[in-house]
């Protein structure tokens, strides 16, 4: 199976074609600061790496964060726009369990970034996620010690003292792992755990408003 696989839930952009689950081209930008912007170029650079064509493709892989809203709603909306465009399917899957797919570790604790100096969380015991998604700040996480810890190395220094002790990594979830950690059953659906950081304007009270004149 040729898959196209996309994140933008962690600052990282990740775009990767992975068939039969070894990846064939990929592309990650730590740090991407215009996601929106350098999301469909990016693809388009990698199928052409990859030798492919949207119609090569049988479905579509897009990580479901937890995430920003606006980081989720670019890579998704533009996941499902790539599956509609050629008629394949597109599935949804847990970020997190991308990340985990990294270390070799029978317990591991992932951790994103969730602004607000918070992390997003979740921990695993033999690649099966055990508890979690959550979000909180760093030096609440309450759980038992792992063998690894996935954290941006800017929350390390706040994790609890225990979790200070084993290795820690930083990585996003790469095209391959997003590929293995998808059920390929899963409608995408994604998972903001809070409300986003922008909000509507309050209404202004009677008395501030234009008042009402009969012309």
């Amino acid at each position: 199976m040729r898959v196209l696989a996309i994140d933008t839930s962690t600052p990282s952009l990740v775009v990767g074609v992975v068939n039969d689950g070894e990846r064939v081209a990929a592309t990650v930008i730590p740090d991407c600061r215009d996601q929106n912007q350098l999301l469909t170029p990016t693809t388009l650079d990698v199928l052409t790496a990859a030798g492919v064509g949207f119609g090569d493709l049988d479905a579509v892989v897009v990580g479901c964060g937890p995430g920003p809203f606006t980081g989720l709603r670019v890579g998704m909306a533009t996941a499902q726009a790539f599956a509609d465009a050629v008629s394949i399917p597109v599935y949804g899957v847990c970020s997190l369990d991308a990340i985990a797919r990294a270390s070799a570790a029978e317990k591991v604790l992932v951790c994103t970034d969730a602004r607000r100096k918070e992390v997003y969380w979740a921990e695993y015991e033999a690649g099966v996620r055990v508890a979690g998604p959550d979000v909180v700040r760093p030096e609440e996480l309450d759980v038992a010690t792992p063998e690894a810890v996935n954290v941006p190395g800017h929350l390390a220094e706040r994790l609890p003292d225990a979790l200070r002790t084993v290795p820690c990594y930083d990585t996003a979830p790469l095209p391959e792992h997003l590929v293995a950690a998808c059920d390929f059953s899963s409608a995408p659906v994604p998972l903001y755990l809070r409300r986003p950081d922008a909000k509507e304007p309050a209404a202004r009270p009677k008395s501030a408003a234009i008042p009402d004149v009969e012309l």
